[in-house]
């Protein structure tokens, strides 16, 4: 049996909207789309700036290309780790305020599509850093597909976040991925079907020379045009889902959150 870890490298975007710029490399790439699931950049970007002691810019550097990620990644040297460094920092920041939205939008950043170096193409793991949050590291677990090929020999491929659409066995990864971060939204109380927000566009082709796929890309879409412009495909149905949070229990987290919003009540009352 043969493991492969996709190991493609992306290059830099653009995004108009930070005040720190960063450069530009088109090249063969994947077109703009970090700002497609806008909504809950803004969230995380909210429940970062509670505490960043990694000193990141943005959560947008999260979704880019390494060269781009790493203008605005602050401390964290390897920009693969980006994307859970902040989705972990936020769900702990939202944790600690008693935010059970603002954890639900931090486990939905961590399973986004992050860009790729073109349509079709896969992007790096992060192996080097351990998440703090185990509903966070649950997200970044391997799923291992196992695809039967003509030669008869099989290939896992091991992926940690939504992939590209046109990537291999995408629909199955996406799939995978979606049903894992709806268990850990409902292990946190949130509603498990809101996973399905996490997906991402219909398949581009393979070798488009205008490597855009079926994207978009709207920092002034507040929502996201993803949603506004009923671009996203559902990875699973709705009682997929329902089947695979069966028996998650909340109590825990839940009772984690109440006791912090209290506990914020009394120091707001107190001052």
């Amino acid at each position: 049996m043969l493991f492969r870890q996709a190991s493609l490298v992306s290059v830099a975007l653009a995004c108009s909207v930070i005040a720190r710029p960063y450069p530009m490399h088109l090249g063969k790439r994947e077109v703009p789309q970090e700002h497609s699931h806008e909504k809950f950049l803004t969230s995380v970007s909210a429940s970062l700036n509670l505490n960043n002691p990694d000193d990141i810019t943005d959560s947008v550097f999260a979704l880019l290309g390494s060269a781009a990620a790493a203008q605005g990644a602050g401390t964290i040297t390897d920009t693969d780790c980006l994307q859970q460094a902040v989705a972990d920092q936020a769900f702990t920041n939202a944790r600690a305020a008693g935010d059970s939205q603002g954890m639900v939008d931090a486990l939905i950043f961590r399973a986004l599509e992050r860009n790729s170096a073109s349509v079709g193409a896969t992007t790096n793991a992060c192996t080097s850093i351990a998440a703090v949050n185990p509903e966070i590291a649950a997200i970044q677990q391997v799923y291992s597909i196992v695809i039967l090929r003509q030669d008869q020999s099989l290939i896992v491929i091991i992926n940690f976040q939504h992939q590209d659409p046109a990537s291999p066995n995408a629909a199955a990864v996406n799939k995978a991925i979606t049903l894992e971060l709806a268990k850990q939204i409902a292990s946190i109380g949130g509603d498990p079907q809101d996973a399905l927000q996490a997906g991402t566009f219909a398949p581009g082709t393979v070798g488009d020379p205008t490597a855009k796929g079926n994207t978009c890309d709207d920092a002034n879409d507040v929502e996201g045009c993803i949603f506004t412009q009923n671009l996203l495909v559902d990875d699973a149905t709705a009682d997929e889902i329902i089947a695979a949070v069966a028996g998650v229990s909340a109590s825990d987290v839940s009772a984690s959150a109440t006791t912090a919003t209290a506990a914020a009540k009394v120091a707001t009352s107190s001052a």
